[in-house]
């Protein structure tokens, strides 16, 4: 007999908060000069730094003073920061609603920086309704380092067979299902829905 959902785990960019960088910059500066800042500045590595637990101000502005020409436009990453991660995905903070309220335990696992986390916190009420929150920054790791995943087993202490999890990442979903967790490839919330029912975490008549 399959082992039975004892949680459920939302990656939060891009499943719960679009978070569209590339798309902020096209708007802003047009989609040429954003291209050629991307191709001249490691804009993810950095944010891949502030995601290991890096200050998230400190960071930024001082990637912005290595690259004078792109000095305005990098500080825009965090001054204009909740800008790049909007809107909110409405149907997947209903999902994450509804599982709550049936008494599923519903955690948060993401790449997401500690002053970043702490901001986007003001902006999105539904980043303080988890049972448990696995904060990149906090934990010092990222996804997909198989080590985020075997922390996050060994402080809620349930079986891996036992816990689903949706990301939008294909690397991030391998590490997860080769820990033996059920995962889920986010490609909208729709879907996602249809996963939680084929999980028989929801029922049909519970989707929103």
């Amino acid at each position: 007999m399959a082992e039975q959902i004892q949680a459920v785990i939302f990656d939060i960019g891009n499943v719960l908060i679009e978070w569209q960088p590339e798309r902020f910059y096209d708007r802003v500066i047009g989609e040429a000069r954003r291209k050629a800042m991307f191709a001249e500045v490691d804009l993810h590595g950095m944010n891949d730094k502030v995601d290991l637990g890096a200050p998230f101000t400190e960071t930024i502005y001082d990637t912005a003073e290595t690259y004078p020409a792109w000095r305005d436009e990098i500080r825009m990453w965090h001054d204009n920061w909740i800008e790049l991660a909007s809107p909110a995905i409405d149907l997947s903070v209903s999902l994450l609603r509804t599982l709550r309220a049936k008494g599923m335990p519903v955690f948060a696992l993401t790449n997401f920086g500690i002053g970043s986390f702490d901001y986007a916190e003001t902006q999105y009420a539904f980043l303080g309704e988890f049972d448990r929150r696995y904060i990149s920054g906090h934990m010092k790791v990222i996804k997909p380092d198989p080590r985020i995943y075997e922390m996050v087993e060994e402080d809620c202490g349930l079986p891996p067979e036992s816990l689903l999890f949706a990301d939008d990442r294909p690397d991030n979903i391998a590490a997860a299902e080769a820990r033996g967790w059920k995962a889920h490839l986010f490609e909208g919330p729709q879907g996602w829905g249809e996963a939680l029912v084929n999980h028989r975490v929801l029922t049909p008549e519970d989707l929103p």
